[in-house]
């Protein structure tokens, strides 16, 4: 039995470790996670590399020990564990129990006892001894068999220490680790040692005298007459508090070595629910079941058919067009490979799944054999009517394939989307992850047959998740506007934006001109030339020279960030010329010489669309980010210059929703004030003044109707007093008073306002006017600043999601009634609340009308849509 090994878990301390150790995570319902979670990446690397024939975990009871009733002050003032945590300690033993790994605790005594007990045993045995903790006090235990694993930094980094080790490390025996620890004490479990004697000393002494008694026979020898007077004052407390640190080797519990022993008979079912509750995907593939070996070894028996000549692909596709397939489902799975350049995209391989045959076509070899013919025969496959398709993210590959003459048609489901919709909190929404949450079934990414091994599980994974949409409602927004959007999307990175390389090179040189003007203004402020890049050089200048205020401080010096700055503005005018050049420096690198790099052959920059990752809905732009280019400064705004349409006989037309989110409040809060005023086409912002500062409306200054805007975009974030006086340099009583004055006169919307939090905080989630849903774990979260961010975000995300919605649909309905029309126009970007279209002069008044018909009309609201359309000869005149 010398090889046979014995690991025993401290379950407090590395509950503990993980706890303080990682980022506060919850899943979507609130839960909080962390804990959980490093414990178990502990734990599956303790198995991993010890590879233990026996397993066990102890835990603390809440009930007094021995320790208590011999002591009462015993961890007195100890810090009560925070409700995030110990909410953790249910969850950890229902896993451990899913996993098979015994559970020791018992009335009386604390794990430390345990975990002794359990060590002596097993050495008595013959077997090796692994004990995890992060707490030192184990240390005692150690022996040549005993191994103590002190988890250090973190959960992964970790010591390893046995007898030997402790005594070439501390100079002591782990049994007088026992005495050290009587002398100096513990603050921890309030165990009270010796006054004056720390760490440092405590093991000087029992190094020399090998033991507490030891000491106190010498302790005339002893010198330092500080040192002498308490231990001599202190003797009995010294013994007493020795033996309160001693754990205990012989808790009486009956051992029985096979209820201890190491398996693999997980609760597979039970682990993958409960692993997708808690939303713990990276642990669903490092805890592999029997049910998902077998499960993955029928699945290393796929089959597939190899289409990698003209011929077969002509086969298959007439195959196909013959065949009868179970609902005219096929699925579809696209290996695209591309870089940052939209031209340079293409799709490698195609795999599809026909029930119970798989193929890859191979369109990379085909198109080294005909291009033309292989794009022929593509084009009659994926346009084919009779035939609904299943897909994963199928926008990117939609778009290559417009750009190849060809429309994807009949996309049934997209399961990235689906996905998405039922958890928009997501980092990512890999495949791989999908499939076995949905299956069960873990496919390594290193499989030469990934591809085909997922797209064969497609119609698992597809009635799993539609029966969730089903479930949760949201049937008409995965089907009404996510997929449809998929076209529109492709579409829109097909045309692109083009680019006047002129004007480019006009900004280039007006944007230098500029920063070196601000550059020396800077220069000339500061009274000398520095590098106002660098934190350090800047913060001497702004901290020292000129003896500005402080306000942060880092371990490198004075921190210059953007929050400092921001507190800092008004107190020399350097400040905000600092402010100034950033920015410019930014929009340079970013839109100047970063735009340069995405401008390809046909002088247009072709954008990347993304429909899965704001968790409010809204799209994103990457590749470069048009949606994004800041318009605070005139700067920002004049780079819309060089964006123009695609030829002499078009336009730039821009449409853009008139406070949208305002309307989105009014028809949510369903309050009979604010509908009104926009069903009366009132200015809103001014007629939120003449109610804030009740003066008529006719009276309105400019400053008050500035003043009320700030409010009535602040009531939409949620914004507080506090930060509304910030906004407005006003002081917060004054900021209370017009957001009280506001809630006065829109009762509904205080009353939204409640409802909205308070729903929040028993469901965990919003849902928008189509039922998109956002979890908002923050709301259950203790930390004060945190619970605020959650009830901000329960407040917006209806209304800034709602608004989503609206814009998408709008986009689909505007797209397709072009698309009806037979029109050369076409939609080129999205940015919020604006749609952009390249609009050919002759189409100009037909596409002005189905935009303003199509985006006024997307949806029956309590309150009329407005949209604003403009046109110029770039996107700069036009907005």
């Amino acid at each position: 039995m010398d090889n046979e090994r014995l690991l025993i878990l401290d379950g407090h301390s590395l509950m503990n470790r993980a706890f303080y150790a990682l980022p506060d995570l919850t899943n979507s319902e609130g839960l909080h996670t962390n804990a959980v979670y490093g414990f178990l990446n502990m734990l599956l690397k303790m198995k991993k590399e010890i590879k233990p024939n026996y397993i066990v975990c102890t835990f603390d009871r809440s009930t007094p020990t021995f320790r208590h009733n011999r002591y009462t002050e015993y961890k007195a003032g100890r810090k009560k564990m925070p409700p995030e945590l110990s909410e953790q300690f249910p969850i950890m033993e229902k896993v451990l129990k899913m996993m098979s790994i015994n559970i020791f605790e018992i009335d009386g005594f604390e794990a430390d006892d345990l975990m002794g007990t359990l060590s002596v045993f097993a050495e008595n045995k013959g077997i090796e001894v692994y004990i995890i903790t992060g707490d030192r006090d184990a240390l005692q235990l150690a022996t040549d068999k005993v191994k103590i694993v002190i988890t250090k930094k973190g959960i992964t980094q970790k010591e390893v220490y046995d007898r030997d080790r402790m005594i070439g490390e501390y100079g002591v025996t782990p049994k007088q680790f026992i005495d050290v620890k009587g002398l100096m004490g513990d603050s921890s479990d309030n165990i009270p040692g010796v006054p004056g004697i720390g760490e440092k000393t405590a093991f000087k002494l029992i190094k020399e005298y090998k033991s507490i008694e030891n000491v106190f026979e010498n302790i005339d020898n002893i010198k330092g007459k500080k040192l002498k007077e308490n231990l001599k004052q202190y003797m009995e407390q010294a013994a007493f508090s020795k033996r309160l640190a001693t754990i205990v080797t012989d808790v009486p519990i009956d051992m029985d070595l096979n209820s201890i022993e190491s398996r693999e008979e997980y609760d597979a079912e039970g682990l993958k629910n409960l692993f997708e509750k808690l939303q713990f995907k990276s642990l669903m593939n490092k805890v592999v079941t029997p049910q998902q070996k077998e499960a993955g070894a029928e699945n290393d028996e796929v089959k597939v058919n190899l289409v990698d000549s003209l011929i077969e692909l002509k086969n298959f596709t007439a195959d196909l067009e013959n065949s009868k397939i179970g609902d005219n489902l096929i699925y579809i799975n696209f290996k695209v490979m591309g870089n940052t350049v939209y031209s340079k995209n293409r799709i490698d391989k195609v795999f599809i799944n026909l029930g119970k045959e798989n193929f890859e076509i191979d369109t990379s070899k085909l198109y080294g054999e005909d291009k033309d013919s292989t794009v022929k025969l593509m084009k009659s496959l994926f346009e084919n009517p009779n035939f609904y398709k299943v897909s994963y993210d199928v926008k990117s590959p939609c778009s290559i394939l417009h750009r190849m003459g060809i429309k994807l048609s009949k996309i049934k489901f997209d399961i990235k989307i689906a996905a998405y919709l039922l958890d928009s909190s997501r980092s990512n929404y890999e495949l791989i992850d999908i499939v076995r949450e949905c299956t069960g079934v873990n496919i390594s990414e290193e499989d030469k047959n990934l591809f085909v091994k997922e797209t064969a599980l497609f119609e698992k994974v597809y009635s799993v998740l539609r029966q969730k949409i089903e479930e949760e409602n949201m049937g008409k927004l995965l089907y009404e506007v996510e997929q449809p959007l998929i076209p529109v999307l492709a579409s829109m990175e097909y045309e692109g934006f083009k680019v006047d390389k002129s004007r480019l090179l006009e900004q280039e040189n007006k944007f230098k001109v500029e920063i070196d003007r601000v550059q020396s203004e800077i220069y000339s402020l500061a009274g000398e030339e520095f590098n106002i890049n660098s934190t350090k050089q800047l913060g001497k200048i702004l901290f020292e020279k000129l003896d500005l205020p402080v306000i942060k401080k880092t371990k490198t010096g004075y921190s210059t960030n953007a929050e400092v700055l921001e507190k800092l503005k008004g107190r020399h005018p350097i400040i905000e010329n600092i402010i100034y050049y950033r920015q410019l420096a930014k929009l340079y690198s970013t839109y100047i010489e970063g735009l340069k790099s995405v401008i390809e052959e046909d002088s247009k920059i072709h954008s990347n669309f993304n429909q899965t990752v704001t968790t409010t809905g809204r799209l994103s732009s990457t590749e470069p980010n048009l949606q994004n280019i800041p318009i605070k400064y005139e700067m920002g705004r004049e780079i819309r210059k060089i964006f123009v349409p695609d030829n002499e006989n078009c336009v730039i037309l821009s449409a853009d929703y008139s406070q949208i989110e305002l309307r989105v409040l009014a028809h949510i809060a369903d309050d009979e004030n604010l509908i009104n005023a926009f069903i009366n086409h009132n200015d809103i912002h001014a007629k939120t003044a003449s109610e804030v500062f009740k003066v008529p409306i006719d009276k309105v200054t400019p400053a008050q109707r500035s003043r009320a805007k700030a409010v009535n975009f602040g009531i939409v974030y949620g914004i507080g007093d506090f930060s509304l006086g910030k906004n407005l340099n006003i002081s917060r009583k004054e900021a209370k008073s017009y957001i009280d004055t506001y809630f006065e006169r829109y009762p509904n919307v205080k009353l939204y306002m409640d409802n909205i939090v308070e729903k929040a905080r028993k469901d965990f989630y919003v849902t928008t006017i189509m039922n998109r849903r956002r979890y908002i774990p923050e709301i259950k979260s203790s930390n004060k600043i945190v619970k605020a961010l959650g009830e901000r975000l329960a407040m917006n995300t209806p209304i800034q999601g709602s608004a989503a919605d609206i814009i998408k649909i709008a986009m689909v309905n505007v797209y397709r009634k072009l698309e009806e029309n037979h029109l050369k126009s076409k939609l080129i970007l999205q940015v919020h609340d604006e749609l952009i279209l390249n609009v050919y002069r002759e189409e100009l008044e037909s596409v002005k009308h189905i935009v303003k018909e199509e985006m006024e009309n997307v949806l029956d609201l309590k309150v009329p849509l407005e949209v604003d359309i403009n046109i110029g000869d770039n996107w700069y005149e036009a907005k």
